[in-house]
């Protein structure tokens, strides 16, 4: 397979995208990473019970959002059974997240079920480190390390507005941090540590200016249904980035 660097490597395009829309369009069309291809192939043919009329993405999923969102959501990868087409849709988290979201006025509905559903956020742009569903929801080094230019190129555009980033999860967080310190921003020594509540500040420099980390519990259904995530942890991290990001809640 092509490296990063080769101009037949699909993520090589990604920092030559004029805009988001244009990025958006060329992560939906990826095909790097074979095991992820044909995962979200089967899973999008096979379908569950419960949703066997429903039409599946089945693609890369790219972020969602307005391009001057001032706040960025980080998790994970997307759902299997998206049938939307954007980040955080197709199971459980999505619906808690959605929820949350939409209690502070940052969606326009606490629901994201179909493409044309209408739904709209509010100055927070919702983006993953991998782009495609994996199976056991596990990606593997390489394939995050392959889908890193996607998220690097999406950080670079959101750049001019960008104020904090909330970080759902462990994985998020450990990918996240080695894009940011590519992108311009310096990172504490020794690197910060993911925890929920966390909240780092990385200071402006000549390229960037001051950014906002801040650290959640992934809205996993394990996480969840056993309390070690709720609906208030939740909403109050959203809160302390919405008001960093100047939307006031």
């Amino acid at each position: 397979m092509p490296g990063a660097e080769d101009p037949g490597f699909p993520a090589y395009h990604a920092s030559r995208s004029g805009g988001l829309a244009e990025l958006d369009l060329r992560v939906s069309g990826c095909r790097a990473c074979p095991r992820l291809v044909a995962w979200r192939e089967e899973v999008a043919e096979g379908k569950r019970a419960a949703f066997r009329d429903w039409e599946y993405w089945g693609r890369p999923v790219p972020g969602f959002g307005p391009p001057d969102a001032t706040v960025a959501v980080v998790g994970l990868a997307p759902a299997a059974h998206d049938r939307t087409g954007r980040m955080f849709t197709g199971d459980a988290t999505g619906d808690f997240l959605f929820v949350a979201l939409h209690a502070l006025g940052l969606a326009s509905q606490p629901t994201s079920v179909d493409a044309g559903d209408g739904l709209t956020l509010r100055g927070v742009r919702l983006t993953s480190p991998v782009h495609c569903a994996p199976p056991a929801n596990r990606p593997t080094p390489a394939e995050r390390d392959t889908c890193r230019p996607w998220l690097a190129a999406e950080l670079e555009l959101l750049s001019p507005g960008l104020r904090a980033v909330v970080v759902l999860g462990g994985f998020g967080w450990q990918a996240l941090l080695p894009v940011l310190a590519d992108a311009g921003w310096r990172l504490p020594r020794p690197r910060p540590a993911f925890a929920h509540g966390a909240h780092v500040v990385l200071p402006a420099t000549e390229r960037r200016q001051e950014l906002h980390l801040l650290g959640s519990y992934h809205p996993s259904q394990r996480n969840t249904f056993t309390g070690r995530l709720t609906m208030p942890m939740l909403t109050e991290v959203l809160r302390e980035a919405a008001g960093i990001g100047g939307l006031g809640t």
